[in-house]
């Protein structure tokens, strides 16, 4: 199959969809020739053209006020400002800056804008801007598709915006990453054989055919070149065929082949029927080949606005003409570069810009009004194939766009499947959890082997106890950098409807229920019959639910952390500190009476205290047996070195003085009174296990709503 050249008029260019139909022929397609530029602005407009207008776009954040050097200490220049500050007056009066200042242009399908400039000039600024990753109220201007606002949910559902940097699962193949995509956008209606389809065309458009066994990788394994991360990162942002496409830099860190290889994707992505904008900070020879417009920005403000082949022409009624054999756009960044020096600033060039746009090609009304209304022309081009996420096959006017592709349970079952696959190309890391506590439950059954009945093993039973439950939520902690590694895959999936957060929380929690059950079964299996603890089958299974309950609430109380604290080793400090705290306020340092009244609400909500008391009562709350006899009640006193004799002659005297008779072998202290003495009174073994399930619940739901609040990934 052979795509159209842009320039050519006649006939619609094959969409995506349409690839489809013709998988055998993509890798045809995959080794084309480049297409001879042409002059976006003298061709005619096409039968169902999508336009994306903007106009009067102006972006302000505030600032702070930074502390300057009175101007009588400084040089200054002809105009009385100071030297190397062109807009020094006004800097020291205004809190605010503006990033974007009154831009306007227009996009079309078929063809790839290029937003060019400085570091700093506003190029990330404005594709936000134009992809609605700007908060409303804080941008000015209007923003259209074929003249009609473009509401936030559709354009999250027609568009796609691939970010700056590759952010990809490290252990999955090209084809595994392109398909998961598939699955998450491509709508349930579409076959899994169509979808897989969908995806080989879609490997042979991206040239990704030798790479498509390939894992990605990452620092710790080798994978992919980064020329083709970069176009797997555009694949799945593009496998749902939008009719938008935004790119922040795509070509950055690039080699000039793989920058190039890149762009040539794009041309062939904005030929299927896409409007395609991106920034690029300084584009080759080749690549401006390959560009329809371009927007040149300094300092927030347009320079030129046009396109590539107008470039001599502009610069050289400026005043400035570009030599023959220099590169146009490093000779118009060089020249903006310069004039932002200057003490005017490129306020001349923005002013002639302006002059030459209006005197070279006027507005024309009546070129806005051609082709379809959005919503017909969404309709047509979905009935041309393309395979916009949630879209029906309706070809009728009333045709519309759902806001997720696929139901809640299909996307539940995709996350939890891309989870589980990806975690178990890296088995080191549940091998070292599970290391982690086999080791300490080792530890913990050499340390406290066969612990007997007597006053020192109930002492040695309740730091066992303590030590266990408060050891399952510290080794929970590893599961903090789990999202902190995900958050910006998730936030770039959930920010154009590939899921819902729900159905990433309800996964997430799937995935970790297997690895905390078996960690469990290892944990109570290594330290319950070699401590020597109380109730048999029924209390090791007892025991064996509290520390599954334990690992569930400390894993989930790690996850809600990790969507709220930005940076590891920030997370570590706290997880580390508040467990800390938990432990303190459980009621085994001090119980719970003799806690402070102003700290009594901590110890309701430490996570340790319910597994502990818990524990407690499955090993204590047997009234027959007996943990101090007679001679025993000694043994935590002074009198514990004296002979047995005189120990029972002092039981003796005691009963004297009590009235009733204490042997060698009378009970003095059953299980319930160590309870008792413990403050475990208030609630039963079960109840404390189902709060702890309860808390895991809870932070799980917590986690939610960070990601809910948390994620919008706009500016303000």
């Amino acid at each position: 199959m052979e795509l159209q050249p842009t320039g050519t008029t006649t006939g619609i260019s094959p969409t995506l969809g349409e690839l489809l139909k013709r998988v055998e022929d993509a890798q045809n397609e995959s080794r084309g020739e480049t297409p001879v530029h042409h002059q976006v602005l003298d061709m005619e407009p096409r039968s169902v053209p999508f336009v994306l207008s903007f106009s009067n776009l102006t972006y302000s954040v505030k600032t702070r006020r930074k502390l300057t050097i009175p101007t009588c200490f400084r040089r200054k220049n002809t105009l009385g400002v100071p030297a190397g500050d062109p807009i020094g007056i006004q800097s020291k009066f205004s809190n605010t800056k503006t990033l974007l200042n009154d831009i306007s242009g227009e996009a079309r399908e078929g063809e790839i804008l290029a937003v060019l400039g400085a570091s700093g000039s506003g190029k990330s600024t404005l594709i936000d801007a134009l992809a609605n990753r700007i908060a409303k109220g804080s941008l000015k201007g209007s923003t259209t598709l074929n003249g009609e606002v473009l509401e936030s949910r559709l354009l999250k559902v027609i568009s796609a915006y691939v970010m700056q940097d590759d952010l990809l699962f490290p252990m999955l193949t090209v084809e595994e990453t392109l398909m998961f995509s598939a699955e998450f956008r491509l709508p349930r209606s579409l076959s899994k054989s169509k979808k897989k389809a969908r995806v080989q065309a879609l490997i042979d458009q991206l040239g990704l055919r030798n790479a498509a066994k390939t894992v990605i990788g990452d620092e710790g394994h080798r994978g992919v070149s980064g020329g083709e991360r970069r176009r797997v990162s555009i694949g799945i942002d593009i496998i749902h065929d939008p009719i938008i496409l935004f790119l922040d830099e795509p070509t950055s860190g690039l080699d000039s082949t793989s920058a190039f290889m890149v762009v040539k994707v794009l041309q062939r992505i904005a030929q299927s029927g896409s409007i395609v904008i991106m920034s690029v900070h300084q584009p080759s020879y080749r690549i401006l080949g390959l560009l329809d417009r371009l927007i040149f920005l300094s300092r927030g403000q347009t320079v030129y606005s046009g396109s590539p082949t107008n470039l001599p022409l502009f610069f050289s009624e400026f005043g400035h003409p570009i030599p023959e054999n220099e590169n146009r756009t490093e000779f118009a960044l060089d020249l903006i570069r310069e004039l932002e020096g200057s003490p005017g600033g490129t306020k001349s060039l923005v002013e002639f810009n302006k002059t030459w746009q209006n005197m070279k090609y006027p507005r024309n009304s009546e070129s806005d009004r051609l082709g379809l209304s959005l919503k017909d022309a969404i309709s047509a081009s979905i009935s041309r194939g393309k395979l916009v996420s949630g879209a029906t096959n309706d070809a009728s006017p009333t045709s519309t766009v759902s806001t997720f592709a696929n139901p809640f349970w299909i996307e539940i079952l995709v996350l939890s499947k891309r989870s589980f696959k990806n975690s178990t190309r890296m088995p080191e890391l549940f091998g070292m959890r599970l290391g982690a506590v086999l080791v300490t439950g080792f530890i913990l059954a050499t340390m406290f082997w066969q612990l007997d009945n007597s006053p020192r093993g109930v002492q040695e039973r309740l730091g066992f106890f303590a030590f266990a439950m408060s050891t399952t939520f510290y080794t929970c902690a590893d599961a903090l950098p789990v999202f902190l590694q995900e958050r910006y895959i998730f936030m770039r999936e959930t920010a154009y409807n590939a899921y819902r957060r729900s159905s990433y929380v309800l996964s997430h929690s799937i995935v970790a229920i297997p690895a905390l059950v078996f960690l469990s079964i290892a944990f109570a299996a290594t330290t319950f019959w070699a401590v020597g603890l109380a109730g048999g089958l029924s209390g090791f299974f007892f025991y064996f639910g509290t520390v599954l309950a334990a690992f569930w609430a400390g894993s989930s109380f790690v996850t809600f952390l990790s969507g709220i604290l930005s940076h590891v080793m920030l997370g570590y400090t706290v997880v580390v500190a508040l467990l800390a705290y938990f432990l303190l306020f459980s009621g085994f340092f001090i119980n719970r009476d003799r806690i402070p009244p102003y700290w009594i609400w901590f110890h309701y909500m430490s996570l340790v205290k319910y597994p502990f008391e818990g524990v407690l009562q499955n090993e204590f709350d047997d009234p027959t047996k007996c943990f101090v006899r007679g001679v025993q009640m000694f043994d935590n006193t002074p009198l514990k070195v004296v002979s047995y004799d005189l120990k029972v002659n002092l039981l003796k005297t005691l009963s004297n003085s009590l009235g009733f008779n204490i042997t060698p072998e009378t009970c003095v202290t059953t299980g319930v009174d160590i309870l008792r003495d413990q403050g475990v009174t208030d609630l039963s073994k079960w109840s404390c296990l189902w709060i702890t399930v309860a808390w895991g619940f809870f932070f799980r739901i917590l986690f939610y709503f960070c990601l809910l609040w948390g994620s919008k990934n706009k500016r303000r």
